[in-house]
């Protein structure tokens, strides 16, 4: 690690947290690198200011036990969320060097996550984000352990605009589950775009790309996290995921995320033949089904009447204002 000082900020986009937030805050103060401030973006539901400043509170009495890290709370009106808005703004009151967005269900699996997202930061300058390797949680399936192992290999790798006919989409794939942002560069390049429904990162590290910056997946630096979603859920998250893409096409343009999902049906229905689990492959069908017609809905979500819209999407609030 380098000699010279480096701040970091890290920022936490909060809703309703459950019991995981306590064991995230409770292991980023045993970091080997330790944060000057860890902020907590918290969504408020409330109507009125006094309802407001209660959830606020409740907050303030979880987390007021932390010590090593000081805390603070920037709260955020429920209608005013967005996935690019909200980031950027929280990005915009800080004065660290570096700035690290988590999700609160993201948990370190040891004490060097700061130290591993950091070092590729301090070690090449055109580095713009590292991005941290996703391990499955205990009550993880199969299908999920091998995901998080698709997405999430072992090898770390720094990726550049001369890796993307090779990588196609995988070249500016990156994840604010758990990810380092050099914040100089992060305003030079405009930061996250104000109104999307998912994909800030990938927006922003495309355009990092293009800028002739780098994006740097730090496969030592691990984080648990995993979900088991629904059918239902997945077609929702996936029709999130097309209508992103389509608000955005340019930094999707001429790449397809279609033959990466297809690379993965194939490869975990393989995995599963291998772990002698044959019996998961129906399942895996019919979530890889639920996300790819989601997906399709979502890339043509501007043919679609609103009230159907609303019934696909994970995120009703991003079309009140739609």
């Amino acid at each position: 690690m380098s000699a010279e000082r480096k701040s970091i900020e890290i920022m936490i986009p909060l809703y309703h947290p459950d019991e995981k937030l306590d064991l995230l805050l409770e292991r980023l103060e045993r970091q080997t690198v330790l944060p000057e401030v860890v902020t907590l973006l918290l969504t408020v539901c409330g109507t009125d200011e006094q309802e407001r400043q209660k959830e606020v509170e409740v907050i303030e009495n979880r987390v007021n036990s932390y010590r090593k890290n000081p805390i603070s709370i920037i709260w955020i009106p429920k209608e005013e969320f967005d996935h690019g808005a909200t980031r950027d703004f929280g990005a915009s009151q800080s004065t660290r060097d570096y700035v690290l967005f988590m999700t609160q269900d993201a948990v370190p699996s040891d004490s060097h996550l700061l130290e591993c997202l950091l070092r590729p930061l301090l070690s090449d300058e055109k580095v713009a984000v590292s991005y941290a390797r996703q391990l499955p949680g205990k009550k993880a399936g199969p299908v999920e352990q091998y995901t998080r192992l698709f997405n999430y290999p072992p090898e770390s790798r720094k990726k550049t605009k001369d890796d993307l006919e090779e990588m196609g989409i995988k070249a500016f794939f990156s994840s604010d589950v758990c990810a380092m942002y050099r914040r100089e560069t992060y305003i030079e390049l405009g930061g996250f775009v104000k109104k999307t429904i998912f994909n800030e990162d990938m927006i922003y590290a495309r355009k990092a790309l293009d800028a002739g910056f780098s994006v740097y997946y730090a496969a030592d630096a691990k984080v648990i996290h995993s979900h088991k979603y629904t059918y239902r859920q997945q077609f929702s998250r996936n029709f999130d995921l097309g209508v992103s893409q389509k608000m955005y096409e340019e930094a999707f343009l001429g790449i397809s995320s279609q033959k990466e999902g297809i690379r993965l049906v194939k490869d975990t229905a393989k995995y599963l033949l291998e772990k002698k689990q044959p019996y998961l492959i129906p399942d895996l069908f019919l979530a890889s089904g639920s996300k790819y017609l989601g997906y399709r809905l979502g890339k043509n979500y501007q043919k679609l009447p609103k009230w159907l819209i609303r019934r696909c999407t994970m995120s009703k609030g991003f079309w009140e204002t739609k």
